[in-house]
C-alpha cells in the first residue's frame, strides 16, 4: 500500500515561497523540462493579415515636425529671465510673488520654503545673510536658527530689534547640505536681491558672512580684511554705505571672534547716530 500524501503545513509552503524569492524564482514549472525554442519551431506560423492599404512612400505626405520644448535654459538666459522678473515688480510684495513663480534656479527643486525677508520694509538698516539654513527652510524666514537669537543681543548691543531692521540673504532657497550655492544659482538670484535692496532703500547695508560679502561689495579681498569699512553701494536709487561683518553663526564656533564684530557694530552705531544730529 502506498504511503499517504500529506499537504505541506503553511510554515513549509512558506518557507518554500521564501527559497524561491531567495533564488530569484519568478515562473512556475512542469514535471518535465520543457524546450520551449523547438516547441515554438513546431508551431504554424499564422498567416500575417492586412489590415491597411500599403502606402507609397513618394505620394504619402512627411509629418511637420514637432518643436521640442526645452526643460532648462541656459544660466545666461535665466539671469536674463530673472532681471526681467525682478523689474516687473513695483513692490516687495509683487517681488514675493514673482520670485515664488520663478523656475530658472535649481535651489528651488530641492528647497521645502521660500525664505524671502522679515523685519521692517521702512527699515534704515538691511542685513543680508549668507545662503538660509534648516531651521529658515523649514520656517521661511531668515534668521530663526541657532544664530537668531545671538544676532538678536547683536543688534540690541546697539539699540536695534529685529522689528527695526529688514532682513533677507542673499539666496531665497537652503542649498541641499547647506553647501555653499553656485555661481549659477548666486547669478539666477541676484536681480531679485538687488530689486529687493532697491525697494526697501536702506541708509545702511550690512552683509553679514563672506557669501554676502563677495556677492555684494566691490573687492575681492577676504572677509576678515574688508570687515568694518564702509563701500558705497548703488541702490538704483541712490549710493548709501555698506559694510560687512561676520556672520552669527560663525561666532558660535569662534566666539573670541565677537569683538571683531563688536567694533563693527560700533561703527554701524555711529554712522546712525552721526546722521541723526
Amino acid at each position: 500500500m502506498a504511503p499517504e500524501l500529506q499537504s505541506p503545513s503553511p510554515e513549509a509552503l512558506a518557507a518554500l515561497l521564501d527559497w524561491y524569492v531567495a533564488n530569484d524564482v519568478d515562473v512556475a514549472i512542469e514535471e518535465e523540462a520543457v524546450n520551449r525554442l523547438v516547441a515554438r519551431a513546431a508551431e504554424p506560423m499564422p498567416e500575417p493579415t492586412q489590415r491597411h492599404a500599403p502606402v507609397s512612400f513618394e505620394s504619402a505626405p512627411r509629418p511637420h515636425p514637432q518643436p521640442t520644448i526645452a526643460t532648462a535654459l541656459s544660466p545666461e538666459a535665466d539671469a536674463l529671465a530673472a532681471r526681467e522678473a525682478a523689474a516687473s515688480a513695483t513692490t516687495l510684495d509683487a517681488l514675493k510673488v514673482v520670485l515664488s513663480r520663478f523656475e530658472g534656479c535649481a535651489l528651488k527643486t530641492t528647497a521645502k520654503s521660500l525664505v524671502f525677508a522679515s523685519g521692517n520694509p521702512a527699515a534704515r538698516v538691511m542685513l543680508v545673510g549668507d545662503p538660509p539654513g534648516r531651521d529658515e527652510d523649514l520656517q521661511g524666514e531668515p534668521f530663526v536658527g541657532p544664530a537668531g537669537p545671538l544676532l538678536d543681543r547683536m543688534l540690541a548691543a546697539i539699540g536695534l530689534t529685529r522689528a527695526e531692521v529688514y532682513m533677507t540673504n542673499i539666496v531665497p532657497w537652503r542649498p541641499p547640505g547647506n553647501r555653499a550655492p553656485t555661481p549659477q544659482e548666486t547669478a539666477a538670484c541676484r536681480p531679485f536681491l538687488e530689486r529687493q535692496i532697491e525697494l526697501v532703500d536702506p541708509d545702511y547695508l550690512v552683509c553679514l558672512g563672506p557669501m554676502a560679502a563677495k556677492e555684494l561689495l566691490p573687492t575681492s579681498e577676504g572677509l576678515l580684511r574688508m570687515r568694518g569699512q564702509w563701500f558705497p553701494y548703488d541702490t538704483g536709487k541712490r549710493t548709501i554705505q555698506a559694510m560687512a561683518t561676520l556672520h552669527p553663526a560663525y561666532l558660535l564656533l569662534q566666539p573670541l571672534q565677537k569683538r571683531l564684530v563688536w567694533r563693527d557694530l560700533l561703527t554701524l552705531k555711529a554712522a546712525i547716530t552721526a546722521a541723526t544730529v
